[in-house]
């Protein structure tokens, strides 16, 4: 059994020690070593990166003309005033020949900024860092930049990613709000290892994504912890909290390291839900196999401000965000979500999507198991349903309703992203899929994917790809692309009595946002 235990000791390491451990893995310096400015010919002349990746869904988002490999963050919390001063630093690749190139930052003051050792000029230019090395980098180069900053998580930003709680804050940067917290290269298709060193206030814990190596006191009575990420990390699933907080450690379960951060007041109160993770771990495992992260467990934010995030849990890697008070109710009324939220970190951690528009792969994915695992323990769900079947016929008589208001599953845009299209609708479509081709090679294509994808990014296509590859059906692939792309709902297999309630002038006048959003916001009810 799973053992519970208070930890609050400390295991000390020197500054020198902890900065080592933290950056020794994660820092190429041979190849860094060898990095030299850009050669001469065509096709090796410097120019911009370009400002984004051209996500169809948040243009702007990311970077062009690198690919980051690591980060090193150093942050201090200073509480007094609500700041940060910190620094990063990024290793990264150069896909091009490289004159400037961009991390996206917003709302934070920028210090300094050097390439490779050497003071780099730049210029914030809304929420794009463009750096300019007193060098220009060549194709296959790697490089090293570092920046020194300060953030205030007083300081209103288009899409914050920190939390201010009790005593510290939390980060919920999914989708856009990572590079409110820390210059990145801030999009899911550039995943990357990370390592923090977190310095805060005497009487302060901090967290964050990943396994702790480290942490020792200064003179002055404030802590340092250090953590490591083994796995690669997309910057919307980044996590540091700080506060009053109380590490609930339950020891290694199937090679797992299983362990729940949670504010110090409320540790009795929340212990009933957080004891459910071993028994929601097994019954995954049936479906998906083993577990593909180093840690899980939850962090309840020490927080009951309603408006401070405006969703109920968040798959932030290994260490799950959640709002305290939700997980204070009867397991029939939070499990199916817990179960949603464990099923990310195979479904959108592990594998995450290439690119927004693919955010129906993990997020139907989630609610496709915490749906199931809801019947199983037949707790109706919000609409009175008891079977998978039963919602899924009421969910496919929305479709058209749903395909003209939120667009169709895998063709979102930024205001509709988070819509139930992406959640209960990508349900639809798993669920279609499985009826087309069986639940065997359903899922043998589940497999497939986890360990062909395991650590890197999966686009539509590719799962698309994989589908016909495993079933050796050419058809399976118009199949999808109907469901995936159609702006009309397709039939059913196996269920020709299934109808579509028309999206008249009427229905879609009445049909509200909020409507189209109360299953996304509570995923799996």
């Amino acid at each position: 059994m799973p053992r519970r235990h208070l930890r609050r000791g400390k295991a000390f390491l020197s500054a020198a020690a902890a900065a080592a451990v933290m950056a020794a893995p994660l820092i190429p310096t041979t190849e860094v070593a060898h990095a030299g400015t850009a050669g001469h010919g065509a096709a090796h002349v410097p120019r911009p990166g370009a400002p984004g990746v051209g996500d169809k869904v948040f243009p702007n988002l990311g970077n062009g003309g690198y690919d980051a490999k690591s980060y090193v963050v150093d942050l201090e919390y200073v509480a007094d005033t609500q700041t940060v001063d910190a620094t990063v630093v990024m290793i990264a690749k150069a896909k091009h020949a490289l004159s400037s190139f961009n991390l996206d930052a917003v709302g934070l003051d920028i210090e300094s900024v050097t390439v490779n050792g050497k003071r780099a000029s730049f210029t914030q230019q809304e929420e794009e860092l463009v750096v300019t090395p007193a060098s220009a980098i060549h194709k296959g180069a790697p490089f090293v930049v570092k920046v020194r900053y300060t953030a205030d998580l007083r300081k209103e930003v288009p899409n914050p990613g920190f939390v201010p709680t009790e005593g510290g804050f939390a980060l919920a940067p999914q989708p856009a709000g990572a590079h409110s917290v820390l210059p990145c290269n801030d999009h899911p298709s550039d995943k990357a290892y990370f390592a923090f060193r977190l310095t805060v206030p005497e009487g302060t814990h901090a967290v964050a994504n990943g396994t702790k190596v480290g942490e020792y006191s200064k003179p002055d009575g404030r802590t340092t912890f250090a953590y490591v990420s083994r796995d690669p990390i997309a910057t919307e699933l980044l996590q540091i909290a700080v506060g009053d907080y109380q590490v609930v450690d339950r020891g290694t379960d199937t090679g797992v390291h299983l362990r729940d951060v949670v504010p110090t007041d409320r540790v009795d109160r929340l212990e009933p839900a957080l004891s459910l993770t071993p028994g929601h771990l097994d019954w995954i495992r049936q479906y998906l196999g083993e577990f593909p992260l180093e840690a899980y467990g939850l962090l309840p934010a020490d927080t009951d401000d309603p408006n401070a995030f405006d969703f109920t849990g968040l798959e932030t890697q290994t260490l799950t965000l959640y709002k305290p008070a939700f997980l204070e109710q009867e397991e029939s009324s939070i499990g199916s979500h817990m179960m949603h939220e464990i099923v990310h970190s195979w479904w959108g951690n592990s594998v995450s999507p290439a690119s927004w528009s693919d955010l129906w792969i993990n997020e139907g994915h989630a609610d496709l198991y915490g749906l199931m695992y809801r019947y199983e323990r037949g707790w109706p769900d919000s609409r009175g349903y008891t079977t998978l079947e039963e919602r899924m016929k009421y969910t496919y008589s929305q479709g058209d309703i749903w395909r003209a208001l939120s667009g169709p599953v895998a063709d979102p845009n930024a205001e509709n992203l988070f819509d139930n299209q992406r959640y209960t609708g990508g349900v639809l479509v798993l669920y279609a899929l499985q009826e087309r081709v069986g639940v065997e090679a359903f899922a043998e294509i589940e497999r497939t994917i986890l360990k062909r994808y395991k650590n890197r990014n999966i686009s539509t296509a590719q799962f698309i790809d994989v589908a016909v590859e495993v079933t050796g059906d050419p058809e399976v692939r118009p199949f999808l692309e109907e469901w995936l792309y159609g702006t009309k709902t397709p039939p059913m297999p196996n269920h020709p009595d299934w109808t579509v309630e028309p999206p008249t002038p009427t229905v879609l006048a009445n049909t509200t946002r909020a409507e189209l959003r109360t299953d996304s916001r509570n995923p799996s009810h």
